[in-house]
């Protein structure tokens, strides 16, 4: 199982986005969002929470916690 930062910068590589642009859509800049990338400093929830947005993906994948990329159903 792939580690949350390795996860980090593969999904975003996968999606052809730069550090930079990550950054923006979280509200930040590229040398923030390279320290979330790198581990020097931890990602808070609401750019956790955008990030599985924004990739489609679940939190708990993003975290490491599971391999399934799949998103779970929204609750209602």
């Amino acid at each position: 199982m792939k580690n949350h930062l390795e996860r980090l910068k593969e999904l975003r590589q996968d999606n052809d986005l730069t550090q930079e642009e990550v950054g923006e859509t979280l509200g930040t800049t590229k040398q923030y969002y390279q320290k979330y990338e790198k581990g020097i400093r931890p990602l808070p929830i609401r750019h956790l929470i955008t990030l599985a947005q924004l990739y489609h993906t679940s939190t708990d994948y993003l975290l490491g916690l599971t391999d399934n990329p799949n998103p779970y159903p929204r609750a209602e």
